[in-house]
């Protein structure tokens, strides 16, 4: 798989490394509470960047991040059954994100907030995640996808 494409899922991992995001959290993060922010992340991404022009090119990182993400998953050691059922829920987590968020910008903060706690139900002060995600879409929105293929952008 052509590697293109990894400095986009290094910067979104990099985010989803951001310790802040988890300090509301009641209990260790674990590898699932990462990789929903993970997909979230990936979700305002798409949502940001998504036009005729960029079709293609979204599609292709779109599967190179789901390549990624099983090869982690593997990593993990789940076997090959449990890989694909994994696997197939992410994607539908991850499908259920995108529809959610794809009006972001004309929600309402407690609209905001009941997506947010809709995904992240184990999180407390989602108060702090909505001002964070506000921020990460309206820094996405100042940015052109091609900045992000290009170069390594700081999370």
């Amino acid at each position: 798989m052509n590697d293109k494409y990894f400095y986009i899922y290094n910067n979104l991992i990099n985010y989803t490394r951001n310790k802040e995001l988890y300090k509301n959290l009641n209990r260790e993060d674990n590898f699932s509470d990462r990789l929903t922010l993970f997909l979230l992340h990936f979700s305002f991404f798409l949502k940001n960047y998504k036009n005729q022009e960029n079709r293609k090119i979204l599609q292709e990182i779109y599967d190179y991040n789901f390549r990624q993400l099983e090869l982690s998953i593997r990593e993990i050691g789940y076997g090959d059954q449990s890989i694909n059922k994994t696997m197939k829920d992410y994607i539908n987590l991850f499908h259920s994100m995108v529809s959610e968020i794809h009006f972001w910008d004309n929600l309402s903060k407690s609209e905001k907030l009941k997506k947010i706690s809709y995904f992240l139900s184990e999180l407390q002060n989602n108060e702090e995640l909505l001002s964070y995600f506000d921020d990460f879409n309206l820094n996405l929105s100042k940015k052109t996808l091609n900045s992000y293929l290009k170069s390594v952008s700081n999370p």
